[in-house]
């Protein structure tokens, strides 16, 4: 008897197999060729029209121009691009791609930032018109000063400004 050990570093061995696949794609593009034709116009003895691939016998054939093949253009066909043409191509739509986002997170940004000033501008102008006491430091000391009675209708105006402005 012989040891099983001796034979398992062996590949097993190979039974009369034949691989398909191949036999079977090799078998579809040869009749796929079939599929291109012509289509024909064809008119009997009584005028009926009938329109083929194949003429039946006792019928006038005329070519309608008409193909069975899809074609790529009505002209001719590009040559196919490069690996660099297709590679820079990519690599453009992704930097325009990148471009866009760039635009869009910038006006989403400013968009934000309007809407800030607008309710600054408004919650200031409400403060203004319910007469509460506005404080602002002095420039030149740093001390608080209030806004006196008189200068109201001005900052008024000024921030109705700021509102119109700021708010669209």
């Amino acid at each position: 008897m012989v040891n099983p050990r001796y034979w398992a570093h062996l590949p097993p061995w190979p039974e009369n197999k034949v691989n398909v696949k191949p036999m079977i794609g090799v078998v579809l593009a040869l009749l796929s060729g079939g599929a291109y034709g012509q289509l024909y116009k064809c008119v009997d003895k009584a005028g009926k029209v009938e329109y083929a691939s194949v003429c039946p016998p006792g019928t006038k054939q005329e070519a309608t121009g008409i193909r069975n093949a899809p074609s790529a253009s009505p002209g001719v066909a590009a040559p196919p691009k490069s690996f660099a043409e297709r590679d820079a191509e990519f690599r453009k739509r992704q930097i325009e791609q990148q471009e866009a986002l760039a635009r869009q997170e910038k006006k989403s940004e400013e968009d934000a930032q309007r809407q800030r000033a607008c309710d600054l501008a408004r919650s200031y102008l409400k403060s203004l018109q319910s007469g509460a006491r506005i404080a602002r430091a002095d420039p030149d000391t740093g001390e608080r000063v209030f806004l006196e009675d008189k200068d109201y209708p001005k900052e008024i105006a000024d921030a109705q400004r700021a509102v119109d402005a700021n708010c669209k």
